[in-house]
């Protein structure tokens, strides 16, 4: 059986520093030293031209704040080889990568998502914006897709990204250690979370539930299922 390719996440980001501290630690860190996973952080201000390095503009029409303008994120997916410089359309052979904006109007991030992306491409690569947004023809040109994990709105698309990352990594073989607790977990059949419980039996007055003590699996097993919570 053909040795799977490491999952290669990036970030094109003004705040790198942000995302080193958590792909380097717990299962993340761990899978990545296991060569399943790499990480790489771009600081966007790399692609600009002007002394200030700047990234954002004023938006068209007015309006507050400033939108991050989009030709620092083409040079950087055009020098990560994932895009044409001049029409910003993909570049023959990046298929298996996948390019993904974050923002606060773009479709809800589920499970399936995570799934999906983890097995189907071999590069992940986040535009995290900053500001009051991005300029729209980023989502509708270089964005493979847009997404959001809440309706609310962040100061930056560098938390988002992280998110997604530790959910689509879950799925890579071997990150978790027991594939089981995948199988398992919430949200790998549709469903929710049940409540689980830990020693000791008793705590602040509050018993563990006796069906779970009991040793019947097909009874602990109708437990779990008739108190998942949505």
């Amino acid at each position: 059986m053909a040795k799977r390719k490491t999952l290669r996440f990036d970030y094109l980001t003004i705040f790198p520093e942000v995302i080193h501290p958590y792909v380097q630690a717990s299962m993340l860190g761990r899978a990545a030293r296991k060569r399943l996973l790499s990480f790489h952080a771009h600081n966007l201000r790399r692609w600009t031209h002007d002394r200030h390095k700047t990234v954002d503009d004023k938006p068209f029409g007015g309006g507050p704040g400033m939108l991050m303008k989009p030709q620092p994120f083409l040079e950087a997916l055009a020098w990560l080889k994932l895009r044409n410089i001049k029409t910003g359309r993909r570049r023959t052979g990046a298929a298996r990568a996948r390019v993904i904006a974050t923002a606060a109007n773009g479709k809800p991030f589920t499970h399936a998502d995570a799934a999906r992306l983890a097995t189907r491409y071999t590069r992940i690569v986040f535009l995290c914006g900053r500001y009051e947004g991005m300029d729209q023809r980023i989502l509708d040109r270089l964005a493979d897709e847009v997404f959001s994990i809440g309706p609310y709105v962040l100061t930056g698309g560098e938390l988002p990204a992280l998110v997604m990352t530790d959910a689509i990594a879950r799925h890579v073989p071997g990150v978790l250690g027991k594939e089981a607790s995948l199988a398992e977990e919430s949200w790998s059949d549709g469903e929710g979370e049940y409540p689980q419980y830990t020693r000791p039996e008793t705590w602040l007055g509050i018993k563990v539930p006796k069906i779970l003590l009991s040793g019947h699996h097909k009874d602990i097993e109708a437990w779990k299922k008739a108190h998942r919570m949505h």
